[in-house]
């Protein structure tokens, strides 16, 4: 399949981080029992959107989630410079969602489901008990 993920530049793991991301968290969603698209699909913001993952990020850091490496493929993504401009957000909160996308692609690619779980249900837990709330 692939073969050296960590020649990947910021940008693809992002784009596949994304993804990842999009899918784990409309499961989740799934499995609590909502069923309304409208619902499913504001639900979703709060666990995927720009500002959610900027939350996040500063949780991690704050709690010292992130491995040393992590760190490192986060950093990738977050200083990548991309081609499209930040929607409903500032290029600040912008390029650190990218740094989180790309670090759920890193690690969806280098196939640490493991870790990528653990990191999902992390999230999940931070965003269910309020803890990303302003």
């Amino acid at each position: 399949m692939i073969e050296d993920v960590k020649t990947f530049n910021g940008l693809s793991l992002a784009f596949i981080g994304d993804a990842v991301d999009e899918l784990k968290i409309r499961t989740y969603l799934l499995s609590t029992g909502l069923t309304k698209v409208n619902d499913l699909q504001h639900r979703s913001k709060e666990f995927v959107s720009a500002k959610a993952h900027a939350k996040l990020f500063f949780l991690m850091e704050k709690e010292g989630f992130l491995t040393e490496e992590e760190s490192d493929i986060f950093k990738r993504g977050r200083n990548s410079h991309p081609h499209t401009k930040a929607k409903n957000t500032d290029i600040v909160t912008y390029q650190i969602s990218t740094g989180v996308e790309a670090l759920l692609g890193y690690l969806y690619l280098n196939k640490e489901s493991s870790r990528l779980n653990e990191i999902i249900d992390w999230m999940i837990e931070k965003v269910e008990s309020g803890q990303t709330r302003e």
